[in-house]
């Protein structure tokens, strides 16, 4: 199945503890259908040598809105230049 939802795009939360809130999508595992957005569903994790660390839990694809695709850069290109004789 191919996601609609990519990494950078804008989403809104539909369902859970952070219902409305907006964040940018940091990561996308396609295979188990799950988001990780910036600001949303925050958890503390315990690390022995950097202590107390905040990091963003998975969400399900099912439960997140698309409100505003991630722009694309284009690269420029140099063209060749053609030989005239």
């Amino acid at each position: 199945m191919k996601l609609k939802i990519k990494k950078g795009d804008t989403v809104q939360v539909l369902a859970g503890q952070d219902k409305g809130k907006k964040g940018t999508v940091i990561e996308v595992k396609p295979t188990k259908l799950k988001l990780k957005v910036s600001g949303v569903k925050v958890m503390t994790h315990y690390d022995k040598k950097d202590g107390l660390k905040k990091l963003e839990g998975l969400l399900d694809y099912s439960n997140v809105k698309l409100v505003e695709k991630a722009t694309k850069e284009k690269k420029t290109t140099k063209k060749k230049a053609s030989k005239t004789a």
